[in-house]
């Protein structure tokens, strides 16, 4: 579970709730369903119409994988993982092989088994390197859509606020006293408007930031692999292939071989 992700939930909708329950007005007064309705029906049903009913339906699987923690978050180890697989490629392919199903990152196990199979360097490079740009595409489907839904959420809480002004306006040429009908009828109408900024920016836009920073950190652990790949392939020094890889992290997350000496 990503608790980064949990606690901006849960921190979001309890400021929201304990500033409407401490307002003037009722909480019950923020609760209408036909804006409900309005806002989340209408958005759905326009998403709908601009993408491909398969790419809607893995809206939830994002979901998923917003709150799931996402492994990526620190290369470290995955550095430590390849320096030591180095080691083995240097004593040839046969020892390689041995040591693949030990492996914890499938895009690094699919590169060493091209190594096992004898694909050249360029050509395994030029493979993983397409294999990054066409998940990137894939992901980034899920990310607008996310967006997408943004956009159409407050267009939504607007017209609501129209269908309640309209209503408004005509309860005032009626029999009705207008001062009693103006204010809960406004009310009611503003009530779809706030539905519609709330899922835009407490729910839609902050979800495809997140997944946009899930593809942007799986792309550079991917781009590292690829470099340790190559150099698995070279059959590099260990030493050589973990200064290399430390290119890909942070200073204070780098590590240092016994027979490496200081920085």
């Amino acid at each position: 579970m990503d608790i980064a992700s949990l606690i901006g939930i849960l921190a979001g909708v309890g400021v929201i709730v304990h500033a409407l329950a401490t307002g003037a007005a009722p909480m019950i007064s923020f609760y209408n369903l036909p804006s409900i309705e309005i806002v989340l029906g209408g958005t759905i049903a326009a998403t709908l119409l601009a993408f491909p009913l398969k790419e809607i339906l893995r809206i939830m699987n994002v979901t998923l994988i917003i709150f799931k923690k996402g492994g990526t978050d620190t290369l470290g180890p995955y550095v430590n993982e390849i320096v030591e697989i180095s080691r083995t490629a240097r004593m040839g392919v046969s020892e390689l092989e041995k040591s693949k199903d030990s492996v914890s990152n499938p895009f690094l196990k699919d590169g060493i088994q091209m190594i096992i199979n004898g694909y050249t360097e360029p050509e395994i490079r030029d493979i993983m390197e397409s294999r990054i740009d066409n998940r990137e595409i894939r992901e980034k489907w899920e990310e607008n859509i996310l967006r997408t839904m943004a956009k159409f959420a407050p267009g939504f809480g607007m017209m609501g606020t129209l269908i309640g002004l309209i209503g408004m306006l005509v309860s005032m040429g009626g029999d009705s006293d207008p001062s009693k009908t103006i204010g809960p009828n406004m009310a009611v109408a503003l009530v779809t408007t706030f539905y519609g900024v709330l899922l835009a920016n407490l729910f839609f836009n902050p979800m495809a930031e997140k997944f946009k920073s899930r593809i942007e950190q799986q792309t550079v652990l991917q781009n590292m692999v690829i470099e340790g790949v190559a150099m698995l392939y070279n059959k590099k020094h260990p030493l050589v292939v973990r200064e290399k890889l430390n290119s890909f992290i942070p200073p204070s997350e780098w590590e240092r071989d016994a027979e490496g000496g200081g920085e």
